[in-house]
């Protein structure tokens, strides 16, 4: 199956999941074999197995990418400003994403008027969050093994760096080694279009059960909301990259979506930029002619660090809960909401619930009450699948951006 039978069977399984889910949430979740098996056990089953396989790769993939990116670099220097150059881009599109988000939540006013007594009596308890110290620390692993077990990435990440510049620096027996971990990277890549090729099946199950257990009647007391944060999205998404696209690269922006829709579309069914990886890496290669040695390098990276469309949630939500609880914020406190969550990015990356975990800290940045969360937690799910295809696309945006600088960005492969 080609990448572009691949994309429209993916895009018809999530339409064709969402439809039946919708028709179950509505007129069959009260039948047990339905609730019981198919729900909670076929669906849920099928997308988990999925989801694993996807998981599964993450952790060789990033490990074996990024060493063979460090090492076909052969310039400590180069990997410098390649690294100088991702983290500006990702901060600072982020802090452009979480102030076009307040700027947009400010305006439409989510939550004014919000009747408390209709909502959901959840609790949301915010796990602690690592202090700048600790985040600093936990850099460096003590023990890469249990880094990669665990699934640790910025740990992870660092030893990678470090492997593959030892690489360069070993000589001879570098190179040896070079090519071993090349024929690695190409079996991984195999491995993955394997794992592609059961998308579909894994993506009607996970939207199906998703659509089941959720329904649409989760949406209404929150619609103001939902629909900031999604006009938040679209906007940074569609406007922001391709203006960032246009002025530091000069490359076509549509070109640059046409060939991204499938990896969007896969991020938004799996909710997981860790899990896209695999796809992301491949499309910068093949479609969008970046070399392996930057979107080896970036792209993990960026699943790591960056939270574009983390952030967005976090800006509206933000305004939305102070909206609820009749509470005023002024200029000084959105400007530490930018700046906290700008660095709680980085600071939070690779913890589980990232996103509320994050939310919690901003809202305890401005003295907003965390327990306000559970407000938002029934529609959080349809809204970190479009967030996580936000975040995809920054990062493919970055790598386009930073080969082209580098010099690294076949222009033929990406205008065919």
């Amino acid at each position: 199956m080609n990448s572009k039978n691949l994309t429209t069977t993916i895009l018809l399984a999530m339409l064709f999941g969402g439809i039946l889910g919708g028709i179950l949430n509505l007129f069959f979740m009260e039948i047990s074999f339905v609730k019981d098996f198919l729900v909670g056990d076929v669906f849920h089953v099928i997308g988990k197995i999925f989801i694993n396989l996807l998981k599964m790769l993450v952790v060789p993939l990033v490990f074996v990418s990024l060493v063979c990116g460090v090492a076909a670099l052969g310039d400590i220097k180069k990997l410098g400003r390649l690294g100088g150059k991702a983290l500006l881009f990702y901060l600072g599109t982020t802090a452009l994403a979480i102030t076009l988000a307040l700027s947009l939540a400010v305006i439409v006013a989510p939550g004014e008027g919000f009747n408390l007594s209709s909502t959901t009596d959840q609790e949301f308890t915010a796990k602690e969050s690592p202090s700048i110290a600790e985040t600093i620390i936990n850099l460096i692993p003590n023990n890469p093994i249990e880094a990669m077990a665990e699934g640790q990435m910025l740990p992870l990440i660092v030893f990678s760096i470090l492997f593959g510049i030892a690489i360069v620096m070993a000589g001879e027996s570098g190179r040896r080694i070079e090519q071993q971990f090349n024929d690695y990277n190409a079996i991984i890549m195999q491995i993955v279009m394997i794992v592609i090729m059961f998308a579909p099946i894994g993506v009607f199950c996970l939207i199906a059960k998703t659509f089941a257990l959720q329904g649409f009647e989760v949406f209404k007391p929150l619609m103001s909301y939902f629909m900031v944060v999604v006009a938040a999205l679209l906007i940074h998404a569609l406007v922001s990259y391709s203006i960032l696209i246009k002025l530091l690269s000069g490359l076509n922006v549509w070109r640059f979506f046409k060939k991204m829709r499938g990896v969007q579309i896969f991020a938004f069914s799996t909710a997981s930029s860790n899990a896209t990886i695999p796809i992301n890496i491949e499309n910068a290669e093949n479609k969008l002619g970046v070399d392996n040695s930057v979107a080896s390098f970036t792209i993990p990276l960026g699943a790591t660090i960056n939270m574009d469309g983390t952030a967005i949630m976090q800006g509206v939500a933000t305004v939305f809960i102070a909206n609820v609880y009749g509470i005023d914020l002024g200029l000084v406190d959105y400007l530490l909401v930018i700046l906290t969550a700008t660095l709680a990015s980085v600071g939070t990356a690779g913890v589980p619930g990232v996103g509320l975990i994050m939310l919690a800290m901003v809202l305890n940045q401005v003295g907003l009450p965390v327990e306000g969360i559970a407000l938002i937690i029934g529609v959080d799910r349809l809204l970190d699948m479009m967030r996580t295809a936000v975040n995809v696309t920054g990062d493919a945006a970055a790598t386009v951006i930073i080969a082209k600088s580098e010099g690294n960005l076949d222009r033929n492969v990406y205008n065919n």
